[in-house]
């Protein structure tokens, strides 16, 4: 699989990265429903051995949970060691509810748990989950604590999750900014008009998640499946999973099934080549709850697009997303 330089850092990604939100398990309120542990350590070693070199999670997945799932997949895996992606800024509390901290003493307990839980001694790439709330000077202490971290030698690099360019340029007053972690599918584009610009004009790296938009653009969601989603998955509050939105969102994976049985790929397969099509995206995160879904998905970087489907494609999508 052919990796990328990871923006000022020496990581040299691949272009498909696996995404543990998921395998954190219920019993959260972003949780994605029930999960096997023996599933989710099965489906990360699958995808290494397809090729996937960085593994992106989450101290808040699963409240603890995905970053001990990862620690014990990876110490069983016998290839090369995986790079290890967390993030911080989202704590809970004993009844798993969770809430944002962006101070100094709370990264730094954040971060030693997080380096425990994963049982490493250096995080590769720590990222600030989502930015204060109230857009305020916590985003700045947050920031510096990291930035101390970094120089401590605990974590490697430092990058945000779901920042527009201001809060970018608040950051890169104090320390560089490694990477970017935005939401991006055929569905959500908003990043294509400035963030994506500007990261590319800064030599920031971008690995944006939910490029299948959270199951929706895989294939395997119909109607039924939406409806019968269990209280306990996020996706069940979700307005992209409900009428009148989830009828566009079924038409455009049948544009992009129609796509993919030209390749023998799955429309999830075309959605996560769609994705990677711009210079500008580093990488992408792609979820996996099990060996078949990982062997589904996780070689979409082989899949190169041509315009004339890249027009096809865009075309159904902004049908899909005109409403």
């Amino acid at each position: 699989m052919e990796t990328r330089k990871l923006g000022n850092s020496d990581l040299n990604i691949t272009a498909v990265g696996f995404g543990a939100w998921a395998i954190g398990g219920g019993g959260w309120e972003f949780a994605w429903g029930g999960q096997e542990d023996s599933d989710s350590s099965a489906s990360i070693k699958r995808a290494l051995e397809l090729g996937v070199n960085w593994i992106d999670t989450a101290a808040v997945y699963g409240t603890g949970h995905s970053e001990e799932i990862v620690a014990r997949a990876v110490k069983e895996w016998q290839g090369a060691r995986p790079y290890i992606f967390t993030k911080c800024s989202l704590v809970w509390d004993e009844q798993r509810k969770v809430s944002s901290n962006h101070s100094a003493d709370s990264i730094r307990r954040e971060c030693e748990a997080s380096l425990h839980r994963l049982q490493v001694d250096t995080i590769d790439l720590y990222q600030m989950h989502w930015p204060p709330p109230d857009n305020g000077p916590g985003l700045e202490e947050a920031w510096q604590t990291m930035a101390a971290l970094q120089k401590e030698g605990k974590v490697r690099w430092i990058g945000v999750s779901n920042f527009n360019v201001e809060q970018l340029k608040r950051a890169q007053k104090i320390a560089p900014v490694t990477s970017l972690q935005p939401p991006y599918s055929l569905i959500r584009r908003n990043i294509e008009s400035e963030i994506l610009p500007y990261c590319e004009k800064q030599g920031i790296g971008v690995i944006s998640y939910s490029p299948m938009a959270s199951g929706l653009l895989t294939g395997a969601m119909t109607g039924e499946r939406a409806a019968a989603l269990p209280a306990d998955d996020f996706r069940s509050r979700n307005p992209e999973f409900k009428e009148p939105r989830l009828s566009k969102n079924i038409e455009l994976v049948e544009r992009l099934r129609q796509v993919g049985q030209r390749h023998n790929v799955s429309p999830g397969v075309v959605a996560i080549a769609w994705a990677l099509r711009l210079s500008a995206v580093t990488g992408v995160i792609v979820g996996a709850r099990n060996t078949k879904q990982a062997e589904g998905v996780m070689g979409a970087a082989n899949l190169k697009l041509t315009k004339q489907e890249i027009d096809e494609i865009e075309g159904a999508a902004a049908i899909a997303v005109a409403r």
